[in-house]
């Protein structure tokens, strides 16, 4: 089994200390799966976080006190880039700017992609702490666009039948599982 870098506890701390300095955060990935099902379904390297593009600098400033380097990877933009610290724990940032329906417009406007405003309604909990995240709905709509892997079937198949939403077309297999 895969070694649990980010502790649910990590997750906790990150979550409080950023909502601390006024930063708004929305777990997203597979943490936000895990507090959508309220317990962790399966060991975690990194935490997907969803916060504005106003306050990169409030994120990077706290990140960097505590260690954290920016991780270079092919996708690394302005919008989505990774911070990591000397005990292999990464921060997946992605970066959103609202519009004026309150949709989080994802990276240039042109290319199309953003959460829309019903998508960061989500509410769950980790270690009895509700923290935000991505909605149930939108997680399982999110799982599309690229080859999934075992553990995305798994998260798909869990949310699917805790919150009753209909199981999209071409995953039969997250049925099965």
């Amino acid at each position: 089994m895969k070694e649990n870098i980010f502790s649910s506890q990590d997750v906790v701390v990150l979550y409080k200390e950023l909502k601390g300095v006024g930063i708004d955060i929305w777990l997203d990935g597979g943490w936000a799966v895990d507090a959508l099902l309220e317990k962790q379904t399966r060991p975690h390297e990194d935490v997907d976080i969803v916060i504005q593009e106003k306050d990169i600098g409030e994120l990077r400033g706290l990140l960097e006190s505590k260690g954290y380097k920016d991780v270079i990877r092919d996708d690394t933009s302005d919008w989505n880039f990774v911070l990591g610290d000397g005990n292999g724990r990464l921060v997946d940032v992605h970066v959103i700017v609202f519009d004026d329906k309150g949709d989080g417009i994802y990276g240039p406007e042109n290319n199309g992609q953003m959460y829309p405003a019903d998508s960061l309604t989500g509410r769950g909990v980790i270690d009895g702490v509700e923290v935000e995240c991505i909605s149930p709905e939108h997680l399982v709509k999110f799982h599309s666009g690229y080859e999934l892997k075992e553990k995305d079937y798994k998260d798909i198949k869990a949310l699917c039948d805790k919150y009753k939403i209909k199981y999209p077309k071409g995953y039969e297999k997250s049925k099965n599982n």
